[in-house]
């Protein structure tokens, strides 16, 4: 009886562990074809067609970091009108006097971000360059996470993110090699919506003394 028991429970758990890696891979799939068909589209097109991605995949995907009461009630998420003034394309250059940041990340362990660049093209309009960051790991990748005058207020308190290549959000470089920052797709990292996930928030290298009226405003859905 209690091997029955036991192999039942483990047949429940190689079930459900399934359903969530195949529901993950799925989500990261769409992220990866939303970000491909922006880099191909007109700026605001692409940012339209962003947020119009992202608001049925928050409304319907098992990914969502909503959850199913708050699914129900969601009619989008909130975000400043475009601004095409919010779009730069930056030279990177090495990142100097920056530590590194070790992030404990629940069940992941601890996350360690390497600044690694800084961007050269930001200070004259948001008054300083930000740090872009290498989330050391199999694989790894950039991450740009960033404040402003808005948090807390206008939008999340925690900062928000422009890019995170391991889930594909990057808009990619212009044709002479500059990287593309665009600040109307800036988005809230996923413990804005729920205490069940543990995120890196914005440092203080990369706190803007501006605010940024651009990407995802007010508090989450």
């Amino acid at each position: 009886m209690t091997d029955q028991i036991l192999k039942e429970a483990g047949q429940a758990s190689a079930e459900a562990a399934f359903g969530r890696y195949v529901s993950l891979h799925d989500w990261r799939r769409q992220i990866a074809d939303l970000y491909a068909a922006v880099r191909a589209m007109p700026e605001e097109k692409g940012w339209m067609h962003w947020r119009g991605v992202r608001d049925r995949l928050f409304r319907e995907h098992l990914q969502s970091p909503l959850s199913p009461a708050r699914r129900a009630q969601f009619r989008g998420i909130d975000c400043f009108a475009y601004d095409p003034a919010l779009r730069f394309k930056v030279e990177l250059g090495p990142a100097l006097g920056c530590e590194m940041i070790r992030l404990e990340a629940g069940k992941d362990g601890t996350v360690t971000l390497v600044p690694f660049a800084m961007t050269i093209g930001l200070e004259a309009a948001l008054g300083k360059e930000l740090t872009l960051y290498w989330i050391e790991g199999y694989g790894g990748g950039v991450f740009l996470p960033f404040g402003d005058a808005t948090n807390g207020q206008e939008s999340f308190a925690g900062g928000r993110y422009l890019l995170d290549t391991i889930k594909s959000a990057d808009l990619g470089s212009a044709g002479d090699g500059r990287l593309i920052l665009d600040f109307n797709f800036a988005y809230y990292p996923s413990c804005a919506y729920s205490e069940a996930w543990v995120c890196p928030l914005s440092p203080i290298e990369n706190r803007l003394p501006v605010a940024i009226r651009g990407g995802e405003r007010n508090a989450p859905p």
